[in-house]
């Protein structure tokens, strides 16, 4: 008897299934990355001296800065502080992003989560 193409078994109807679940999870993928990027995140450093605001799009959109930490003779310090705060920002949106992708994938992992 000739093997027909396709998956034994009635694997054509569980791919269908398989299919309908991707395009689901790419759907919902899509409508958390958008929701994510319209987040803001926002992080102190020097005791709330400095405070970086980024958006989900890994953008910085604020920096605030306190009058007193503004010293000409420790300009040093200040670029110190804002790449603190900046750096502390931005992981707060890799982790938000982290937490989504987890979430949909049920912590399979491997799935690439550095795109949301």
């Amino acid at each position: 008897m000739a093997k027909r193409g396709g998956f034994p078994g009635g694997m054509p109807g569980n791919m269908n299934n398989l299919m309908k679940q991707a395009q689901k999870m790419q759907k919902q993928m899509e409508e958390n990355q958008k929701a994510l990027e319209e987040k803001e995140f926002t992080a102190a450093a020097g005791g709330g001296a400095v405070e970086v605001t980024v958006s989900g799009k890994r953008e910085v959109t604020k920096v605030k800065l306190a009058e007193e930490v503004v010293d000409p003779d420790d300009i040093e310090m200040l670029e110190d502080l804002i790449m603190a705060a900046t750096n502390e920002a931005l992981r707060q949106a890799e982790d938000a992003a982290a937490s989504v992708m987890s979430k949909l994938t049920g912590g399979l992992g491997g799935l690439g989560g550095f795109g949301l």
